[in-house]
């Protein structure tokens, strides 16, 4: 059995799946961890999935200084790093904001780095579905102020887009840029970049694909304002983060409202059972 420290990883129990897409070909190890994993067939416009976790209360940050990352809600579990590596692996595109980068500045958003024990079975996952290498990584920052020092743009193991204004692109380029690193300039709309000016800038380079939304809660709020989100992946937290009067917790979706005749719903797809945790899917129009 596959351990992840000491203790050994269990498989997730399928407590309701629907039968829409197509079966990936998951190997044994996969499939046995996760059950049967099915995703849309090709289309010629991208598909958008977003994978966060979430207390009962809706808290996917603590956003405290050296706890601000997701471990500290799912509370460190295997299970959950499992399904992230999964939808990693069967990625094209991971977009991140520069919060999410400065949160957590020294990861690669790959399913090698989020659990290293199912390297060699991610690998093998991309191989069989004809993809090469590891997902674009894209960075979105509309001040462009990053440290392009950081492993995700000088490690090699991954191919850097940054997305961003003129006046970003601007000051990047005053720093050495890797040149494994492109700069990207978009125009903005009331100050921050379009999600739909996102897709469009990476359709033109790789139309039709799978994209996989990381984050943060701005940028994914930015997605769903558009209508853009077609698929949430949320991971279940057993615990109760709470709010203290600053309201210094994140929820998944900040800087967007949409209650009062234009809130976003979703269709249940599918739900699975690790442990104390629940993972859930959504499917929206």
């Amino acid at each position: 059995m596959l351990r992840s420290g000491s203790a050994p990883l269990a498989s997730l129990k399928t407590l309701f799946a629907s039968k829409r897409g197509k079966v990936l070909p998951l190997p044994p190890k996969l499939a046995r961890l996760y059950g049967c994993l099915r995703m849309p067939m090709p289309r010629a416009h991208p598909h958008v999935i977003s994978n966060f976790v979430t207390t009962l209360d809706g808290v996917v940050s603590l956003n405290v200084k050296g706890h601000a990352s997701g471990g500290d809600i799912s509370g460190f579990s295997a299970q959950d790093r499992m399904v992230m590596g999964l939808l990693r692996a069967i990625a094209d595109v991971v977009i991140i904001g520069a919060g999410t980068l400065s949160a957590d500045s020294t990861h690669v958003w790959t399913a090698d780095a989020i659990f290293p024990e199912l390297a060699d079975d991610y690998r093998r996952l991309r191989n069989a579905l004809g993809k090469s290498g590891a997902p674009l990584h894209v960075v979105v920052s509309g001040s462009g102020a990053i440290d392009v020092r950081l492993p995700v743009f000088t490690s090699g193991e991954v191919q850097a887009l940054i997305l961003t204004t003129t006046a970003g692109a601007k000051h990047l380029l005053q720093h050495r840029v890797p040149d494994s690193v492109e700069v990207r300039a978009i125009r903005p709309s009331a100050g921050a970049i379009p999600a739909s000016a996102i897709l469009e800038s990476l359709c033109r380079a790789r139309p039709g694909k799978l994209i996989l939304v990381e984050g943060g809660p701005r940028l994914l709020g930015d997605f769903y304002a558009e209508r853009l989100i077609d698929e949430q992946f949320l991971t279940l937290a057993p615990q109760i983060a709470g709010r203290d009067t600053t309201d210094r917790q994140i929820s998944l979706v900040m800087g967007k409202s949409f209650a009062l005749g234009d809130a976003r719903w979703g269709c249940l797809i599918d739900v699975r059972r690790g442990s104390n945790h629940l993972f859930l899917r959504y499917a929206f129009p």
